[in-house]
């Protein structure tokens, strides 16, 4: 029987839950082409809202094309040009012909090669002298808009993993290549995402980066019981099992309505139950799925400072007052100066979360490991 959960890939159909303010606010940004910038912790479910709003859009619109670009491994301008000019052309040609002539009328200066795989996707590669295009993009970042302009439609570019840019060298002078050009686009909107919220925060919220006021910013929450509750009875449901609302209460609140960690551990639950989930079967499941996850952890663990670790051991045990002398020297933590080091460290790790002065774990199993296995505080 195929679970009625998934994770670790982006849910859709029946499988995607609620975000329905924020599933609306995004497709009426879609249609007006407005910008937007999407940002919330990893694996909260960006992704699969935005393929979600863009399915339901081009549903609605037949004049809208989406393009989807992932920055996971792009660590370099030229990286960036080369997979935004390819995806540009995929999302706008579905032949051959095509492609080659918009290469042609639209990157006319820069000579690309194009080189087609022999399958029957038609894959292809783009190659150019990028050291050269890197001093004059201006064909490539205006790539979409010639391409809307020509064919009469309009162009959504998705970018995912955008905070990446602040890895290139000389970012701020490649955002303002971007910003320069992307600002006049009349017939693309953009929608770009991350996971580091930090980062993100000051490409997009700082006055001094030419980024700032770019979009309509939207901040994802987690999603609350009072949707994943019903969702998760209805699946069980729909393959003759049933959970309790108390239960399928109990799978959230475990991994605090963490949007992968609630499929993984209800599917987790679902696989081990003939008829009905009990309370039992799912604090098996999460025990299981902190015992499936301890090397992982055990090695990000073995990877931090001991002063970081002890900052971890403070926090798991209610601490605020970090740099407080009595804080400092009950945890070990060094110096006032040290605690806003470790606080950074682990942000840029992304460990911890700090909002508005609230620090928390991003991954709720994570912290439930380091509770219950490393520091076993029961």
């Amino acid at each position: 029987m195929t679970t009625p959960f998934i994770f670790g890939k982006v849910a859709s159909a029946e499988y995607f839950t609620n975000r329905t303010e924020e599933l609306n606010q995004l497709i009426q940004n879609f249609n007006s082409l407005l910008n937007t910038i999407i940002i919330s912790p990893r694996r909260w479910g960006k992704s699969s809202l935005v393929k979600k709003a863009a399915n339901i859009t081009v549903s609605q619109s037949t004049d809208i094309k989406f393009c989807f670009i992932d920055m996971y491994n792009i660590r370099s301008e030229d990286q960036f040009y080369q997979l935004l000019s390819e995806e540009i052309l995929k999302a706008s040609a579905s032949k051959m012909k095509e492609i080659l002539e918009f290469s042609r009328n639209f990157l006319s200066q820069i000579i690309p090669k194009i080189s087609f795989s022999p399958d029957v996707n038609n894959e292809f590669s783009i190659s150019a002298d990028w050291e050269q295009i890197i001093k004059q993009p201006d064909e490539i970042l205006d790539l979409a808009e010639n391409i809307a302009k020509a064919k009469n439609i309009k162009f959504i570019i998705c970018i995912d993993e955008f905070q990446n840019i602040s890895d290139f060298k000389e970012p701020v002078e490649f955002q303002k290549k971007l910003r320069s050009h992307w600002q006049h686009h009349q017939n693309v909107g953009y929608c770009l995402y991350g996971s580091k919220r930090h980062m993100l925060l000051d490409v997009f919220s700082s006055q001094s980066m030419p980024f700032y006021k770019f979009g309509n910013l939207m901040f994802l929450d987690k999603i609350s019981e009072e949707h994943w509750i019903p969702f998760i009875i209805d699946r069980f449901s729909s393959t003759g099992k049933n959970i309790t609302a108390a239960n399928a209460g109990l799978i959230c609140k475990l991994v605090e309505n963490h949007s992968f960690y609630v499929q993984q551990l209800a599917h987790l639950s679902w696989v081990s139950t003939e008829n009905e989930c009990k309370k039992e079967i799912i604090l098996n499941a999460h025990e299981k799925l902190l015992l499936q996850l301890s090397y992982l952890y055990q090695t990000n663990t073995d990877g931090l400072s001991n002063t970081q670790i002890y900052f971890l051991h403070a926090l798991l045990k209610g601490e605020e007052k970090f740099s407080s002398k009595d804080m400092i020297k009950k945890y070990k933590l060094g110096t006032s100066a040290n605690v806003s080091r470790i606080k950074q460290a682990l942000e840029n790790k992304e460990v911890i979360e700090i909002t508005g002065g609230k620090i928390d774990f991003n991954d709720p199993v994570y912290k439930s490991w380091l509770k219950e296995h490393y520091f076993q505080l029961r």
